[in-house]
């Protein structure tokens, strides 16, 4: 392992020096040899799939998991996209002239050896490889089992193409030690990692944040709530619900807990009932709700649930003063949307709630790199620093100074 590690260090330095040019270049070889590997690929994905299928993965896990054709173009896609975004390394982003007459320059900068644990979709490995080497990083992959072989032939293909540049095949690798015991040794190595994003299952985000002596930026759950305020349009409240819970259940966007205006709730609640019904959610409401509408009995536990699937808690609450209290106490500091006509209202929800995503009359579900225009991302980062919410290619930088003298000495 401290070998391997030493070895990406090492090549830290290369990639970090590339122009961006080459790296364009490179990415684009990188997106044809996914093409021209498909077939390989896909064979390396089937055995996945059929051994997720005999270990009774899930639908949603399997859904994740599959790479058939038009996924692995889609890879190539996001590859030439990662290609064709603002080069993130060298941007000036500050400068001034001090009082001793330095010229100093705030630049961006790569962070190093980025560790990245993640499970189940393969399409990561290409993605994060991708994003790190475009920022000038070195990118140690840590998939999960269920993924293995393919992980493993998307990580040969992309370090063919770093070799036929002759450039280090440890810029973008997956860790040689993927048992719980490599990475126990992984997140302990700050001697030459510099920095673990891990995203996944709650328990592996514990794991890993009260474990590692290296600096974690985590990409925890979603458990993301919509609250419909007395003056909402409910038209558009139903559609914009709807969406956010049912669009795609298993994502940390998702919405997971509805909220609804009491002074609305007898209009509002057998119209979304029925809309989610539709949908075939299964829905669990506070005493309040079963009142108006027939659901199962929500516990605290199933207010403090990331379900990542197509199950929706509902309560009801006396205005926005009780809906920001529960997002409070119960959120995860991903994405909360309110549903409002008012103004007033909306901007005391943006300034009172602390998350990484607020959103007036939208839906959380476009919590996501490319649909705020950031490309491919490494996740949804739930930490304030340094990276917060979509995770893309300029949170992968930090900065150092660059300060240009004349003879100046400090008297």
């Amino acid at each position: 392992m401290e070998d391997f590690l030493a070895r990406a260090k090492a090549s830290a330095a290369v990639v970090a020096t590339l122009k961006s040019a080459v790296k364009n270049r490179i990415l684009g070889e990188m997106a044809d040899a996914l093409i021209d590997n498909a077939v390989e690929i896909e064979v390396e994905n089937s055995k996945d799939m059929c051994a997720g299928r005999d270990c009774r993965l899930d639908s949603a896990l399997l859904d994740r998991l599959l790479l058939d054709k038009p996924r692995v173009e889609a890879m190539a896609k996001s590859l030439r996209e990662i290609a064709q975004l603002k080069e993130p390394v060298g941007r000036v982003l500050d400068g001034w002239m001090s009082e001793d007459d330095l010229r100093i320059e705030k630049v961006s900068v790569p962070i190093g050896v980025i560790g990245v644990i993640y499970e189940s979709r393969p399409n990561v490995t290409s993605d994060v490889g991708a994003l790190c080497f475009k920022s000038g990083n070195v990118a140690i992959l840590k998939g999960g089992k269920e993924a293995e072989r393919s992980n493993q032939i998307i990580a040969k293909v992309l370090q063919g193409v770093l070799e036929k540049n002759n450039l280090p095949k440890e810029i973008i690798s997956l860790l040689p030690d993927s048992s719980r015991e490599g990475v126990a040794q992984l997140i302990k190595m700050d001697r030459y990692v510099d920095l673990i994003v891990p995203r996944g299952g709650e328990g592996l985000i514990r794991y890993i944040s009260q474990n590692a002596s290296v600096p974690v930026v985590k990409h925890d759950k979603g458990l993301c709530h919509t609250y419909i305020h007395k003056d909402a349009d409910i038209d558009q409240a139903i559609a914009i619900s709807v969406n956010a819970k049912c669009q795609r259940p298993g994502v940390c966007n998702a919405m997971e807990t509805l909220l609804v205006d009491r002074d609305i709730a007898h209009v509002a609640l057998p119209r979304l009932y029925a809309a989610f019904n539709e949908e075939e959610t299964q829905m669990f409401g506070d005493p309040e709700v079963q009142e108006i509408i027939e659901v199962e009995l929500a516990t605290v536990d199933d207010y403090d649930t990331e379900y990542l699937a197509n199950i929706l808690s509902i309560k009801v609450v006396d205005g926005l003063d009780e809906a920001v209290e529960h997002i409070s106490k119960f959120g995860s500091g991903h994405s909360e949307a309110i549903l409002t006509e008012s103004y007033s209202a909306s901007e005391e929800f943006l300034d009172r709630v602390d998350a990484a995503c607020v959103y007036v009359n939208a839906s959380t579900r476009f919590t996501d790199g490319a649909a705020f225009g950031f490309g491919a991302e490494v996740g949804i980062s739930t930490n304030k620093l340094h990276a917060r919410g979509p995770m893309g290619i300029n949170e992968l930088t930090t900065y150092k100074f660059k300060i240009y003298g004349h003879g100046q000495i400090r008297g």
